[in-house]
């Protein structure tokens, strides 16, 4: 059974800094593309950043966070992380992790309907 548990989520001043984790079982995660989305209330899931199976530097940001935020990944301990920083009001959601099998080691995936896998995710409040 394939379950993706996200942590680190919390609340933290605006300008600081927080790291979330998403521990990956119950599958190859060396085989899988990964991706963070966030939804806040009342708004629909978004794209945040993606990382290919092998990570490196095929990685992909959402405008909205390019230059602040940091995808990577260990494929031996099956881990995904998200460094964030210089955090804004605005980046308050839940932010979720999401799996894709794939054969193309490095391919990224930004679309939600293309991610089979999700964690339940983490909350990032940011106050002003």
């Amino acid at each position: 059974q394939v379950q993706l548990v996200e942590s680190g989520g919390g609340l933290v001043q605006a300008e600081g800094s927080l790291r979330l984790s998403c521990a990956a079982s119950g599958l190859t995660f060396s085989m899988y593309a990964m991706a963070w989305f966030r939804q806040a209330p009342g708004k629909e899931r978004e794209f945040v950043a993606a990382i290919s199976r092998s990570g490196g530097g095929s990685t992909y940001y959402a405008d909205s966070v390019k230059g602040r935020f940091t995808i990577s990944r260990d494929n031996a301990k099956n881990i995904l992380y998200l460094q964030m920083n210089s955090l804004k009001p605005e980046d308050t959601a839940a932010y979720y992790c999401a799996a894709h099998l794939t054969s193309y080691s490095g391919s990224i995936y930004s679309q939600p309907k293309e991610y089979r896998y999700w964690g339940q995710g983490t909350q990032v409040t940011v106050s002003s």
